[in-house]
């Protein structure tokens, strides 16, 4: 689970914080899982000592799976991995604001094909004879 933290944390940008409507990625160990929630409620859970939170998280799946996790800080924030029933996990809200997005990819001349004219635009769809 460690290495797949870390290699999450190498290809994504992720917040330090957690709030409502966020979006998380939630990483299992078993079942092996991979999958993005939003954050639906961050409640607190008033009958333990320490800082516990009643976590609402809605997984973005077909059909979407509601679910409440009671989870410390550290735990929802991504700073600790965590386990439940005795499998691992890990949860971190996922920054799409700070991540870079990609300009768009320029497709590549084909060889046969011919070049548009100058002042035409090329579209989408190409017509095969």
């Amino acid at each position: 689970m460690d290495q797949l933290v870390n290699e999450l944390q190498k290809m994504m940008a992720f917040k330090d914080t957690i709030d409502i409507g966020d979006i998380v990625m939630v990483a299992g160990e078993k079942p092996q899982m991979l999958s993005y929630a939003l954050v639906r409620s961050i409640e607190a859970d008033n009958s333990r000592r320490d800082e516990w939170w009643h976590l609402g998280l809605t997984f973005l799946l077909v059909p979407p799976q509601e679910v409440t996790w009671t989870l410390r800080t550290e735990q929802m924030t991504g700073m600790e991995i965590f386990t439940m029933g005795g499998d691992k996990r890990f949860i971190k809200a996922v920054d799409f604001a700070g991540a870079a997005l990609a300009p768009p990819q320029t497709q590549p001349q084909l060889k046969n094909e011919p070049k548009p004219k100058s002042g035409q635009k090329k579209g989408l769809i190409k017509r095969i004879k």
